[in-house]
């Protein structure tokens, strides 16, 4: 049975290759391959995947199903794009899943934990880009209460890609 929990200094590796192969799977299908290997340079490997689960301004959690990880979701705080209307944002940005576990609930719990963990920390609104080209996550978004408030540019390598900016809001019995 899948366990959500948080990353440990010795899940950077396997978080690392989790998180390209995730991404790759996704889009490297409309993607040329250099732009592909432009972003998993700058976002994925070992050293950066320990940088990022000291952060204090990341919260990560994987998904592990008997010793593999299957799944992962990164919030952040910060400032979020003019089109977020919220006092204190919480920013999804990354949820990904195993092409093998997509369908079984896994990405729902990630997205449940990490609504959760916002509520914790005071957010009133969670935020996230989404490619506009990616309409079954668009439509996972929406079922889960997002809706759209705007665009943003999200640069894949060399490519300015459009992404669909949703926010929805977190509060108490909005988990569902």
């Amino acid at each position: 049975m899948p366990v959500i929990r948080k990353p440990e200094i010795a899940d950077a590796l396997r978080l690392a290759r989790l998180e390209e192969r995730t991404f790759r799977e996704t889009f490297a299908g409309t993607n040329t391959q250099e732009d592909m290997a432009l972003h998993r340079d700058a976002y994925y490997g070992e050293a950066i995947q320990l940088r990022e689960i000291s952060d204090p301004g990341l919260e990560i959690l994987v998904c592990e199903n008997e010793g593999e990880l299957i799944g992962f979701v990164q919030l952040r705080w910060g400032q979020p794009p003019d089109c977020v209307n919220a006092e204190r944002p919480t920013e999804i940005q990354r949820l990904y899943v195993s092409t093998a576990w997509h369908g079984q609930g896994v990405a729902q719990d990630l997205m449940a934990a990490s609504i959760g963990i916002a509520e914790e920390r005071g957010a009133d609104q969670v935020w996230l880009g989404v490619w506009e080209h990616n309409p079954r996550a668009i439509a996972f978004y929406k079922k889960r209460g997002f809706a759209e408030v705007g665009a943003h540019i999200f640069p894949l390598g060399t490519d300015p890609q459009r992404d669909i900016v949703m926010t929805r809001a977190v509060g108490r019995g909005e988990l569902g």
